[in-house]
């Protein structure tokens, strides 16, 4: 037994060297890491396109804020549910279908939201807000498809020394997504010409829609026919150690052995209230700042102020990402807890601060140090946390169950902030964000106490596994 546990560190110490992995091992890896995240990109790309739209819809449609807050709370939530269940089944088909099933589906319901826009095909149901409830909300649940997928194959592929680093290197590739879209929509609204054909215009959102859709498409072809779900399967076997199998054994666990592992642990109940927190704080600036600027601000999509700003948060998302992943896989020895808890904090002072300026460009600024702190807590939480807790193989489910919440907090973004600003006005915007950010420091103190007593070991025995 000495001899085992004395090769298992050896492992553990090669897993996480990258310099040690077999010849041909990390390109290899970051062929597959590098086309998963532009799918997930795709995904982003899918998502927030209607918080684009979103003022040229209400206007077409004459909804209030609270109507629109609940197009998208209704995606939010059936998201929520996805994470959940869908979780379960990524540990059970895999990550790469999982995130196929995502990906083709949300380019069916963007195609879908985009033809409400022609009343001829329509017919009765044009206009009707339920129509637009319905729809977003069948395309959240088959988008929450793709998180657990990604996580369920990164967590093959990734030793825990390196998740933090590499989840904030996928925070980058899905915030390609948010860049592209913050580009691209305005120019859509806008309108462009190809070869004398107009595409897009004033009052024409369904382009929106539709151009996300083909592109979601390509891409997710492309995962399916460049990526493994695992290195064994590559042709890797035994490049990365993970402590949940020293056994060797990688297959699917029995599903109510994950189902009850998983529901049972207290970290990953800690994890998912605090990133409920998050979904509140990163889901209020992404869906409402578009409205903001052109609603409580009377400025357009494409001028300066909405410009910077929509370069600028997913850049400095990113940059969050890379930060708090680099540092607590470094300086913290992958605990992300401490990092966490610091994070939330200052969330919440920057929350406050920001809602006491009024020029637009100061304004712009605090968006984006939210958008910074929300954003590395997104990262090492809802990936590198969830790997950490799951292990290679429930990380599927570890990383459903915590998501859902983010998701939870999301629809309450959505209805919520959308009744505030309708009864209060854009003032209540910011205010009705910053108890999150206590509460979700709070939680992560408690976590990182907890975090002490059991030495920092969060990884789930599988042992037991019938």
């Amino acid at each position: 037994m000495p001899e085992q546990s004395q090769e298992a560190d050896n492992l553990s110490s090669q897993g996480s060297q990258p310099g040690q992995h077999p010849p041909g091992f990390r390109l290899r890896r970051g062929r597959n890491w590098f086309t998963v995240g532009l799918t997930y990109a795709s995904y982003y790309f899918n998502r927030y396109n209607l918080s684009m739209a979103s003022t040229t819809l209400c206007r077409t449609f004459d909804y209030t804020n609270a109507q629109y807050g609940m197009i998208q709370s209704g995606r939010n939530w059936a998201y929520a549910v996805g994470q959940f269940w869908n979780g379960l089944l990524a540990d059970r088909i895999g990550g790469r279908w999982s995130m196929a099933i995502g990906g083709y589906g949300t380019a069916v319901m963007n195609l879908l939201f985009g033809l409400a826009a022609y009343q001829q095909l329509m017919g009765p149901l044009y206009g009707v807000l339920g129509w637009f409830v319905m729809l977003r909300s069948i395309d959240g649940y088959i988008q929450a498809f793709g998180a657990p997928g990604m996580v369920k194959m990164n967590a093959a592929w990734f030793a825990r020394a390196e998740r933090g680093r590499f989840a904030g290197i996928f925070g980058f590739m899905i915030n390609i997504g948010r860049f592209i879209n913050n580009i691209a929509s305005p120019i859509l609204l806008a309108g462009i010409t190809i070869r004398n054909h107009q595409i897009g215009g004033p009052g024409e959102w369904q382009w929106v829609f539709f151009v996300p859709a083909g592109f979601v498409v390509v891409v997710t072809t492309c995962m399916l026919l460049l990526t493994a779900n695992t290195p064994e399967e590559a042709g890797y076997p035994d490049a990365v150690y993970h402590e949940d199998h020293a056994d060797g054994d990688t297959g699917p666990l029995p599903l109510g052995f994950v189902f009850a592992t998983i529901l049972s642990n207290k970290f990953i109940w800690l994890t998912a209230m605090a990133y409920f927190c998050t979904g509140v704080v990163r889901y209020g600036v992404d869906d409402w700042f578009p409205r903001y600027f052109e609603d409580a601000r009377g400025l357009s999509l494409r001028s300066g102020a909405f410009q910077t700003t929509a370069w600028a948060l997913p850049l400095v998302a990113t940059l969050g990402s890379l930060t708090s992943g680099y540092i607590s896989d470094l300086l913290f020895k992958g605990r992300r807890a401490p990092v966490a808890a610091v994070l939330y904090f200052t969330e919440t002072l920057v929350i406050l601060g920001t809602a006491q300026l009024t020029s637009i460009w100061a304004v712009s600024a605090g968006l984006v140090a939210i958008a910074f702190t929300c954003n590395a807590t997104h990262s090492i939480l809802g990936t590198a946390a969830a790997m950490d807790i799951g292990g290679r193989r429930m990380a599927g489910f570890a990383a459903g169950v915590i998501d859902s919440f983010q998701y939870i907090g999301a629809g309450l973004a959505g209805l919520g902030l959308g009744s505030l600003i309708d009864h209060f006005g854009w003032g209540a915007w910011l205010y009705g964000m910053a108890g999150f950010g206590v509460l979700g420091g709070i939680l992560m103190v408690i976590m990182t106490r907890l975090e002490n007593r059991s030495h920092g070991e969060l990884a789930i025995s599988t042992s037991q596994a019938g």
